[in-house]
């Protein structure tokens, strides 16, 4: 019975509840200047669509756990205002909780809102090698040690050990790098990240529940504001506000006699306020800090925050704008000025999907200009750098390890001013 009247509470979402409270204000406002000719107060109607929820909850509360909390004073002070006629009082009170409530609502499906964007993170799909054959599968299907490859573009679908081929990994979804990292044979691989250049094979290590992706996923659905201490005080302060209202309502009863008074206490002590705004408050920073790329995973972090006075990151990249740009250009060769390199550069890097490949021709362009010169048999070294011919002269933009893959040995001098 209680699972069925849940049911019933939980129905129809957040549309419900918004054109409840909207028919609901519409009959207050008759109510206030009483322009109806209904044999009863249309405040009735907020009563029953706003009030009954309430009453509910705290039936169910006290019933299942004896869960004394601030539904059960909300419901005491419907009912003694519909006791003594006050409709519109009770109306209102019963409108403004569940006005709270929609607002509550709203703020926490604004910070799954953000979870559900790492779910669309998710890898789909599996290209699965079988005898040198691929063949696509779901990424859910994909078992432990099967062998799998993954083409330039493409999602890595489970964690696992690359076994041939080299890449640039984008692993901004789990680190926060804002370059790729170069991969080859033995190196690790997470679900989640994109192949940036090569394509490569590797064998699944960890998959299902457990990859990298879906761990995160359940760690950001576990910040649960309830979990925060902030609100078990909330909670508390909720409860003896309850008994204090109860007590200071009953004795202005003995001593007065006057019920409208014991019925205005009621309806004041109601602690909207206190139950509703610290809960409301942790999942909208929640939410907020997973659409700036902050996962927070329960939320009494947010709390320990408040009192933390030095942070460390434990890695570059972390606290930039993922778009490097040239900050320096040097030649150190009498028969090339400086611009003359840049330029070269840039014409050969010019064909690139290298991050800065890419920065390197949008700082050539934003100095000089454009360029008039196309490069000709281009070809990438991932990990190394990329090479071409530039008028008729042939061109290498790379990294030491490339350099000395061409028999290129490097002066102290050139060693002395790249450090």
């Amino acid at each position: 019975m209680i699972e069925k009247i849940e049911d019933f509470l939980q129905w129809g979402g957040l549309k419900k509840e918004i054109i409840l409270l909207i028919i609901s204000g519409i009959a207050l406002l008759i109510s206030v200047f009483e322009s109806t000719t209904l044999p009863f107060d249309i405040a009735w109607v907020a009563i029953i669509l706003c009030g009954t929820p309430i009453i509910l909850e705290a039936i169910i509360g006290l019933v299942t756990e004896f869960d004394i909390k601030a539904d059960v004073l909300v419901s005491l002070a419907l009912l003694a205002s519909i006791w003594i006629g006050e409709y519109f009082a009770a109306g209102e009170v019963a409108f403004i909780m569940q006005l709270g409530a929609l607002l509550e609502d709203l703020t926490v499906a604004k910070a799954n809102a953000g979870i559900e964007r790492l779910v669309r993170l998710t890898p789909q799909s599996a290209r699965l090698v079988i005898d040198h054959q691929e063949k696509m599968i779901l990424a859910k299907e994909v078992k432990v040690n099967d062998l799998l490859r993954v083409l330039p573009g493409e999602m890595v679908p489970v964690d696992g050990v690359i076994v041939s081929g080299s890449t640039s990994i984008n692993q901004a979804v789990m680190t926060g790098e804002s370059l790729p990292v170069d991969k080859t044979v033995g190196d690790d691989v997470s679900s989640g990240t994109v192949n940036q250049f090569g394509t490569f094979e590797m064998k699944a290590a960890k998959v299902g529940e457990d990859s990298s992706i879906q761990r995160m996923i359940r760690l950001v659905r576990s910040a649960d504001a309830s979990k925060a201490r902030i609100v078990g005080i909330a909670d508390r302060w909720a409860t003896w506000i309850v008994i204090i209202a109860l007590t200071a309502a009953l004795l202005t009863w003995l001593i007065t006699g006057e019920i409208l008074r014991s019925v205005t206490i009621l309806v004041v002590f109601c602690p909207c306020a206190l139950v509703l705004a610290t809960p409301t408050a942790i999942m909208a920073a929640s939410g907020n800090a997973t659409e700036h790329g902050f996962l927070v995973r329960k939320g009494d972090a947010l709390e320990r925050l408040s009192s933390v006075v030095k942070i460390t990151f434990d890695k570059t990249g972390t606290l930039t704008y993922g778009t490097p740009e040239v900050s320096v250009v040097k030649s150190l060769s009498s028969n090339y000025k400086k611009e003359d390199l840049y330029k070269k550069a840039a014409v050969v890097e010019s064909c690139s999907e290298h991050p800065l490949g890419k920065a390197i021709v949008a700082g050539y362009k934003k100095e000089y200009g454009e360029f008039n010169m196309t490069v000709e048999n281009f070809q990438m070294n991932i990990g190394q750098g990329v090479k071409g011919l530039v008028d008729h002269q042939e061109i290498l933009a790379g990294n030491k390890e490339m350099l000395n893959m061409q028999g290129i040995n490097l002066l102290d001098i050139v060693e002395k001013e790249v450090d």
